[in-house]
């Protein structure tokens, strides 16, 4: 068996356990067909009940059911060897009464007796699905399967918690509902961590400092007016007839200058 099946039949039979008072060596309630494909299928019926159970069983048949083996004939010789070693459970009907009102009658309608139902049966399955707290099982194409509890088992177990708690249970049922607490946004993709980042360097803004020669510099032509150019102009040649001048007198090449003569 996979181990998530068998987690699975595990939480089921505690569920029996504790809400309907089941316990080891579980009673199981074998049918006439049951045995049968049991015997087909070359399955170990007690290994098999024991697995699926999670514990230790006790196969039972009633009287019923084998009548039903031998009605079949000889070709079912091997059923009713396999019926014959499991314990004999008393039924109480004189005359032999088909198997599905026989297991259904022992069972009863509240399975005070805590049996665990293994037939192949659907109406019988059907019946017993209307009575709280009987596991029942199958086999499907070679494998043993237990159902899942009944909405019956499902609201007696309810019903028998809420009694165990008493009257904090009503009190809680009287309390006004709180409003659930409202969907969580999905967070994005988280940024880089801050502190693992450089720190961005701010420089200060550089303020350019005009020189000396930038501000004695003279203007442009064409920054100047028709005027301003004329004046410009002029001064430059008068500018320019003072240097000739002092050039002259400097190589002393002028009209005024003295011829010095020694004797």
């Amino acid at each position: 068996m996979r181990q998530k099946r068998a987690k699975t039949y595990r939480k089921l039979m505690s569920l029996y356990c504790m809400s309907f008072g089941f316990r080891e060596p579980y009673q199981v309630l074998v049918d006439s067909e049951i045995c049968r494909i049991a015997t087909e299928s070359r399955i170990d019926l007690s290994k098999q009940l024991s697995t699926v159970l999670q514990g230790v069983t006790k196969p039972m048949i009633t009287q019923c059911c084998i009548h039903e083996l031998y009605l079949q004939g000889k070709s079912q010789q091997s059923a009713v060897d396999l019926a014959k070693a499991f314990e004999r459970r008393k039924c109480n009907h004189r005359e032999a009464i088909p198997g599905d009102d026989c297991l259904a009658s022992v069972v009863g309608d509240s399975n005070r007796h805590r049996y665990v139902v293994a037939t192949q049966s659907q109406p019988l399955r059907a019946k017993l699905r209307l009575i709280p707290g009987v596991p029942i099982i199958h086999i499907n194409r070679s494998v043993m399967i237990l159902e899942p509890p009944s909405e019956e088992t499902l609201r007696v177990k309810q019903q028998k918690e809420q009694e165990a708690l008493g009257p904090a249970a009503a009190e809680l049922v009287k309390l006004p509902q709180q409003p659930s607490d409202p969907p969580r946004k999905k967070k994005g993709p988280k940024g880089p961590n801050p502190l693992s980042m450089k720190k961005k360097v701010t420089r200060p803004v550089s303020v350019r400092v005009p020189r000396k020669s930038d501000s004695t510099a003279p203007p442009s032509a064409s920054d100047l007016s028709i005027g301003e150019k004329r004046k410009r102009e002029e001064n430059d040649e008068q500018l320019t007839a003072t240097r000739k001048r002092k050039r002259r007198r400097k190589h002393g090449g002028g009209p005024t200058s003295s011829v010095v003569t020694t004797a």
